[in-house]
C-alpha cells in the first residue's frame, strides 16, 4: 500500500482553505475539508487516480479533483504520493507548480 505525504505547503492550503469558507460557515468548511483528506486516501490503493498534468516532463504528476479542487500529487518511483497543493479550480496551477 502506498503512503501518502502532504507537503507543508499543502498542509498550508489545507489551512487556509478552511480559514476562508469558515469565515462563513465553520461546519461546511470542516466538511470540505474532511472530504479533501478523505479523497486523498484513495491515492493509497488507486495512485494514478485524476489527470496527468502534462507540464512536468519526466515526474508522475496526477490531478485528482474534489468539487472546486484540485489537488496535486506526485508519484514517486516507489509509488508513494506526495501530495503538493490544494487549489481552488479557478486558479492556474501553472503558475504554482511550474518554477
Amino acid at each position: 500500500m502506498a503512503e501518502i505525504r502532504w507537503t507543508e505547503e499543502a498542509a498550508q492550503w489545507l489551512r487556509d482553505i478552511h480559514e476562508y469558507i469558515a469565515a462563513d460557515n465553520p461546519g461546511a468548511a470542516t466538511n470540505v475539508i474532511t472530504s479533501i483528506y478523505e479523497k486523498a486516501q484513495l491515492l493509497r490503493d488507486q495512485r494514478e487516480i485524476g489527470y496527468k498534468y502534462q507540464a512536468v516532463s519526466g515526474r508522475d504528476v496526477r490531478i485528482p479533483l474534489y468539487g472546486h479542487y484540485k489537488m496535486t500529487c506526485l508519484v514517486t518511483e516507489s509509488g508513494d504520493n506526495n501530495i503538493l497543493g490544494i487549489f481552488h479550480g479557478a486558479l492556474d496551477i501553472d503558475r504554482y507548480l511550474l518554477y
